[in-house]
């Protein structure tokens, strides 16, 4: 089931759709980036950083980040969510880092974007 919403929005990474698609299945009402948060102004009050969640879940009052495989981006995502926590503290905000969504694709039987690396074998002899 396709949701006429999923369909149009523009995703900026494929894991978001996929995210959508699990929320429509299940029914869940979702916005897409719908308020961007700011973090930091300059001297004249011009916003210098800002911050929209990927997701919010209106029925939850939760928003919802997700995470790519690169480390510097999960870096920054967690220092700007805990700066709008700071700023912002009635806000709610799940980060999702690449395992937790892999886990949760495989749990509700969907294929996650990028599958999560398999462990290294010990090279013996």
């Amino acid at each position: 089931m396709v949701n006429q919403k999923t369909r149009a929005v523009t995703f900026a990474h494929r894991s978001e759709e996929q995210f959508a698609r699990l929320l429509d299945y299940y029914c869940l009402r979702w916005e897409y980036e719908p308020q961007v948060f700011v973090l930091e102004w300059d001297d004249e009050g011009n916003i210098k950083e800002s911050f929209a969640p990927d997701f919010f879940l209106p029925d939850y009052g939760y928003y919802i980040e997700l995470t790519t495989r690169r480390k510097n981006l999960v870096a920054r995502k967690r220092r700007k969510i805990d700066r709008a926590k700071e700023l912002y503290p009635e806000i709610n905000i799940k980060l999702f880092h690449p395992g937790d969504f892999a886990k949760l694709m495989m749990k509700y039987e969907a294929h996650s974007p990028e599958p999560a690396e398999a462990p290294k074998k010990k090279r013996t002899g």
